[in-house]
């Protein structure tokens, strides 16, 4: 019989004797765990775990109703889902004020390019609305009059729609500890500037007074380190002369959406993974995918010289030092 890769999530107050009850709940059910992963940042506890529900000898309902009854006990947060609840992945977009990156993938989801469900829009302004609701796309406002989010009010809305991937599409926030930890490798940003140059906040600013001449944009998996996540695919271009901040994003804007969206699809379709920090693609000779600069880059830097010399040289560089 084939398995059913079954996710349950647990987050909450760390607890004595939870990790044996959840374990002891699926063994009565006949579940089987495949895979585990626990830790514990700031006071919050959270367990993701990989399950085989193909012999469960309970109905669905009823699991995931006295899953969910487990973790009321506990004051915990007990998520499932099943192979049957993801047969379209779904993305939450997080927006502030900026077009361009949304524009660019509710573009895609209608075309097909993205092959995934942009199932709400969230913002910390209402600047966006109008876009999204374009598209049929619920828009939720969750920021005050200054912008800041009521980040209750977001972890509620990202649960009701049980996303897969959260797109920070220029939502000019941070994020706090709490939600990156309970999204960790779900969550995708990107940044205007060739990370890990230039982080923080006015990074095209930032490029022109250290008089860069190359600039250029970062999609890369969040973590609590602001933008030191692992670096997902990037774009440059040149800096033109007498630039100024107008300049800079007129040219990176599209390749902040085109770079986000990439990494975006890479991610959906699984085709990366994070080795010491660092991405790489599992099947790198099977993809189009481009992570940096064009491949014609490579056809123009030039093939030396290089740290190294041959004994040929060696030699003419002694034999002209004793002829002098």
């Amino acid at each position: 019989m084939s398995r059913e890769w079954t996710e349950i999530t647990v987050i909450g107050e760390d607890d004595t004797g939870l990790i044996a009850e959840v374990t002891s709940f699926l063994f009565k059910r006949n579940v089987n765990i495949l895979d585990i992963d626990q830790a514990v940042r700031e006071g919050t506890f959270r367990m993701m775990m990989q399950v085989d529900t193909s012999e469960m000898v309970t109905a669905q309902p009823k699991f995931r109703e006295d899953l969910e009854d487990l973790g009321d006990d506990f004051g915990v947060e007990m998520q499932i889902e099943f192979p049957s609840d993801s047969q379209n992945q779904s993305i939450a977009v997080l927006v502030t004020k900026e077009s361009h990156c949304l524009e660019r993938l509710l573009e895609a989801q209608n075309n097909g390019e993205l092959g995934a469900d942009i199932e709400v829009v969230i913002g910390n302004h209402d600047h966006l609305q109008p876009l999204a609701e374009e598209y049929d796309v619920p828009f939720h406002d969750v920021g005050d009059e200054k912008g800041t989010p009521d980040e209750e009010r977001l972890l509620d809305l990202l649960g009701e729609y049980g996303v897969d991937v959260i797109a920070l599409a220029r939502f000019i926030r941070i994020l706090s500890p709490e939600v990156v930890f309970r999204y960790e490798t779900q969550i995708i940003n990107v940044h205007p500037s060739l990370l890990p140059a230039f982080p923080g906040a006015a990074a095209y600013r930032q490029a022109l007074e250290e008089g860069a001449r190359i600039a250029g944009v970062t999609a890369h998996y969040v973590t609590t380190d602001l933008d030191q996540g692992p670096i997902i695919t990037q774009r440059a271009f040149n800096v033109p002369s007498n630039a100024t901040e107008e300049d800079m994003k007129r040219l990176g804007q599209p390749l902040e959406a085109e770079a986000l969206l990439e990494a975006i699809k890479l991610h959906l379709n699984d085709e990366l993974s994070v080795q010491f920090g660092r991405t790489e693609l599992e099947n790198p000779d099977e993809t189009d995918a481009q992570l940096g600069a064009p491949d014609e880059l490579n056809r123009i830097i030039p093939d030396g010289p290089t740290d190294g010399f041959d004994k040929a040289t060696i030699d003419l560089d002694e034999t002209a030092t004793a002829d002098d």
